[in-house]
Parts: C-alpha cells; structure tokens; sequence
C-alpha cells in the first residue's frame, strides 16, 4: 500500500544540477517567449542570471532547434545586439476535443501558430468508432507537416469531460453507448490508436488554460473561468497556477448546487448550459439543427433564449461569486459556444446578478469576456503538453 504523501514531500526534494539547468532553460525560453526579440543582455538582466550563464543557455537552446537569432539590432549604444526568438518550427502538438457534441483537433507549434484543424459534430461521442477516427484525424494532421519535421511532434493532448460513461444518458443516447465507455481509459486506447504519446486533461481544465494564453498581458495570475458549452466546462487558475487537483479534475463548477427560480436545488449544468437551453427548446417541440451552436438560428427561437439566460444567468453569477469567496480572484471570464451577441447578452445578465447579490468580505468580482470560444478546449490540449515539456518549472515536468 502507497505510503500517503505529505504536504512538505516536495519541498524536501533537493535538486539535481541537472534540475536547475532545466529550470534555468525553461526560464530564458520562457522569457522569449512572452518578450520576442529580447538580446543576451536583455535576458540576462530580466532572469537575474549572470550573462555567462545566459549565453550557454541561449546557445543550447539554439542548438536543440528552439530559439532561432534574428538580425542584428544596430544604431544602439555599444555593440550591436542579436535578438532571439521562438523557433516556430522547434516542436509540434496536435490537441484534440472529445466533446459531448464534437470532436475538434488543431495541429499546433510551439509558437502557438494553429496549422491544420479537423471537426465533426455527433449527437454523442461513441467509443466505439471514436478512436478509429483519432487515428485517422492525427494521421491527417501529421501529414500537414514536412516529412522532416515529424520527429519534431512530441505527442497528442486529449480533452475530454470526465464521467463520460455516467453523464453521456443525459443525451438521449442509447444505454448501451454509456456501456460502451465504461472501463475505458482515453489515454491508453488514444495512445493504441494513434501511435503517440497521449496527455488527457480535462477540457474545462485546458480552455481555461488556452484562455490565459489568449489573455493580453499582463495576464492575470488568478481568475476563475466558465465555458457556457453543451454542459459548463471550467477552470481556476490560482496564484499562478492551473488549479487541476489530484485526479485533473478539479475546478468542475458545472456541478456546484445552486437554488434555481422555484426555490429547488439544481446542477448549474442543468440550468446554465446549451443541454439546458436544447431541453427547453425540445419541450417546445422546436428541431434543433445538428451543427454546432454558432449556426443555430438563434433570433428564431425567442422568447426561448431569454427564458434561458434569465435563468442561467443567477446561477453562474452564484458559481462566481461563491468560488471567489474561496479563491481570491477579481476576475472571472466566461466564455461560450454560441454567436457572440448571445454570449454579450449572457454576460451582461450575469454582471447585473453579481451586483445584485449581497458580500461580506470582498468586492464583487469582474466577469470579462473570453477570447476563443469553442476552440478553447482543443488549443489547450495542444498547448498543455508543449507548456509542461518545455516551459513549466514544476519539478515533477523539469525532471522529464
């Protein structure tokens, strides 16, 4: 039996040499990353690193294919300086989405520069020919690539939903497809599939951390994120951190309890999604095109849709404001997959219910407007392994 871990297990883990060269790596690629064209000097004085150190630094990461020089920065005081960029071309992922309602896939490079895409949208994810198409996606994908810039594709990062096989009846599937997910573990059969090596996050987890890629900077180094999809896919980044938990599945606020409009208690995926909003349009006896969100003839469906944001709208303002009363965070984004004048108006609703709603001990937090929409989940999933291959300084991915 596993011994349990304690709090300070990690803290009191010395390190290797070999561990702070690649916290030093991380640090310098890091720095040009999110400051392209910064010289030696410029890095040495931002990393605190002596200017030795950063030119070795910058040398091998010139010569693993990461950081390419860029002409010389001339017309300056003293000698002239070489600025240092990215390699586009340095790695590739390709991210993947296995949604309730689609699969998306993006094939991606370390510059964060999408290359190919791939969609379909399902009436539910099937287990049963899902991993044949992966394979078959990944393969699409991998062929946009030079044949001499294959070896570069270090994996496949998988999106997903956690609970597949429980959750997937709320669509109206056949039971035998719920079945058919249970005992599956994504990682192992995507990675028999594909041939790849396979990451799976949750895909609240990696939209949340695509958005803050997204962001402008200065990013925020805490917030909490919603993602109004067929149910509320969500994330917290806390203190500089992606808040994943123990099993990767933390920070699910689709499932906080919320009092809804009768007075009954309710799972904000059953009041606030796009499965909320279909159950509505069902009973109506409306026919919902099988398409994603953004082509739905949304102005048609009133007053359907103002029924649904009137009654999303109090309990996502209730998710945010209970989880900044654990989480400190002034802002909460949201995000969605509908047009984004649905989604203006759904933000709207949810600011003037926060300010409404009564606080204690800090101020009401913003809600702001994510950048991606429904791409979120898959660009994270693309960009989550590149992040934790070549840019984290967690020690657990250093000593990859």
């Amino acid at each position: 039996m596993a011994k349990d871990r304690d709090f300070f297990d990690a803290a009191s883990l010395g390190m290797q040499t070999s561990g702070v060269r690649q916290a030093n790596l991380r640090a310098i690629l890091t720095l040009v990353a999110m400051n392209p064209g910064l010289s030696a000097a410029e890095l040495s004085r931002r990393s605190k690193l002596a200017p030795q150190t950063v030119a070795l630094l910058v040398d091998d990461l010139s010569s693993a294919g990461l950081l390419r020089a860029g002409e010389l920065l001339r017309g300056r005081r003293g000698q002239p300086a070489t600025p240092y960029f990215i390699n586009r071309t340095g790695a590739y992922t390709i991210g993947v989405e296995i949604g309730w309602r689609h699969i998306e896939a993006v094939l991606v490079n370390i510059g964060t520069e999408v290359l190919g895409q791939y969609r379909r949208d399902y009436p539910y994810p099937d287990a049963r020919t899902l991993f044949n198409e992966l394979a078959n996606v990944t393969r699409q994908l991998t062929e946009k690539l030079p044949p001499e810039e294959r070896h570069k594709l270090i994996g496949l990062g998988i999106a997903a939903p956690n609970g597949i096989d429980r959750n997937v009846g709320l669509l109206d599937a056949d039971p035998e497809l719920g079945r058919s997910w249970n005992g599956i573990d994504i990682a192992t059969e995507a990675a028999k599939a594909t041939g790849m090596t396979v990451q799976v996050f949750n895909d609240g987890n990696a939209a949340c951390w695509a958005e803050l890629l997204a962001h402008p900077a200065p990013r925020p180094t805490s917030f909490a994120y919603l993602l109004i999809s067929t149910f509320i896919g969500a994330g917290i980044v806390a203190e500089n951190t992606l808040w994943e938990g123990p099993t990767g599945n933390s920070a699910n606020l689709g499932s906080m309890l919320v009092t809804d409009r009768y007075g009954d208690e309710n799972f904000v995926h059953l009041l606030a999604s796009i499965h909320a909003l279909q159950q509505r349009l069902a009973g109506a006896g409306i026919q919902i095109p099988a398409t994603t969100p953004l082509f739905w003839p949304w102005q048609d469906w009133e007053p359907h849709v103002t029924d649904w944001i009137e009654e999303a709208a109090p309990a996502l303002a209730k998710v945010i404001t209970n989880t900044a009363a654990v989480i400190e965070f002034r802002t909460a984004i949201v995000d969605g997959v509908m047009p984004p004048a649905i989604l203006d108006r759904m933000i709207e609703a949810i600011r003037d219910n926060i300010a409404a709603l009564p606080t204690l001990t800090f101020d009401s937090p913003m809600v702001n407007k994510g950048h991606l929409g429904g791409a979120a989940p898959s660009t994270g999933a693309a960009y989550l392994p590149l992040y934790k291959r070549f840019f984290s300084r967690d020690m657990t991915h250093t000593s990859d």
